[in-house]
């Protein structure tokens, strides 16, 4: 057999190879997703078996009512779902410029690459701080620290209802900030990786038109890693909806709707985390109610998030 001959054998026989691991790596990475989806379909399985007693007896009266008392096991969630969504906004509304402000300048050759990549791995480091230490961090600093903003709020815009309650230490602003920080490594993080990621040529092509930097930055960067960006964001809403070590200790746990930023409020995972331990079995229930609900709301913000990238990487292509 001539070297010709083996030739063709040697090429299929690579072929045939390729095929076997394409086919393994595709199975195992089925199997795994599919075991992620069996995994979260058993969890909410089980907190619907637990919660099923609050949910035949409460109903969607659970979703309205503004009581939450254990000693006649009557239950409501209305004030941890307000606090859970109002937290979260300000965080966003904190977080997101910020976080794609740095994201553009670490990604745009504003700052030499020696010192923009430590900043960038300082910055993804935050998101490894545990809640709990950026708890203790939020009382015991940057409480004191803003008592005298809070105080300038309170006699300078107490006329809002925002703003129009005497400030203290433990409320839902201050989660907000709080969550704020936390979020902001991740949105930081993803959205500097869709503008690194974007092809050259857009940079390129709206210089040689004659677009400023800025110009550049806002119409064409921006727009094109749109999807990316606002992955980045819905993730983090998820994040600081789902928060619950901070929130147990700096939102004050009060089960009732303020107006007012600068009263304490509660969500749904600070009443959990603080009542779980010492609850009841009708009051485990109604918290395994509470936590599903802020299940479906994390969902919808999932779909959201999924629509919004779908609709954006449509435009885009």
């Amino acid at each position: 057999m001539t070297l010709l001959d083996t030739e063709p054998i040697a090429i299929e026989a690579r072929k045939n190879a390729r095929y076997y691991l394409d086919q393994a790596f595709y199975y195992t990475t089925l199997i795994f997703a599919l075991t992620i989806a069996v995994a979260l379909g058993w969890i909410i399985v089980q907190i619907g078996i637990t919660a099923f007693p609050a949910i035949e007896k409460f109903g969607l009266g659970f979703l309205t009512s503004t009581t939450w008392d254990p000693v006649r096991n009557i239950y409501g969630v209305l004030p941890q779902i307000y606090g859970t969504i109002v937290s979260a906004m300000i965080a966003l509304l904190v977080a997101v410029p910020l976080g794609l402000g740095i994201a553009v300048f670490l990604s745009e050759d504003f700052l030499p690459t020696f010192v923009s990549v430590p900043i960038a791995f300082a910055i993804e480091l935050l998101a490894a701080i545990p809640s709990v230490v950026i708890g203790l961090w939020g009382i015991f600093v940057l409480i004191p620290f803003l008592r005298p903003f809070y105080g300038f709020l309170y006699n300078y815009l107490g006329w809002i209802p925002l703003f129009g309650s005497s400030p203290r230490g433990n409320s839902i602003l201050t989660l907000g900030l709080v969550l704020a920080f936390m979020i902001l490594p991740l949105i930081t993080s993803i959205s500097r990786g869709t503008l690194v990621s974007l092809p050259p040529h857009l940079r390129q092509g709206a210089m040689a038109l004659g677009a400023t930097r800025w110009e550049t930055i806002l119409r064409v960067l921006i727009p094109a890693g749109f999807s990316g960006i606002v992955g980045s964001v819905m993730l983090a809403l998820g994040r600081a909806m789902g928060e619950t070590m901070a929130a147990a200790m700096l939102v004050g746990n009060a089960n009732r709707i303020n107006i007012s930023l600068l009263e304490p409020g509660s969500t749904i995972a600070s009443l959990i985390a603080s009542q779980f331990g010492e609850a009841g079995r009708e009051q485990v229930s109604a918290l395994l109610y509470a936590g599903l609900v802020l299940m479906i709301l994390t969902l919808m913000v999932n779909i959201l998030a999924e629509i919004i990238i779908q609709k954006f990487q449509n435009v885009e292509r």
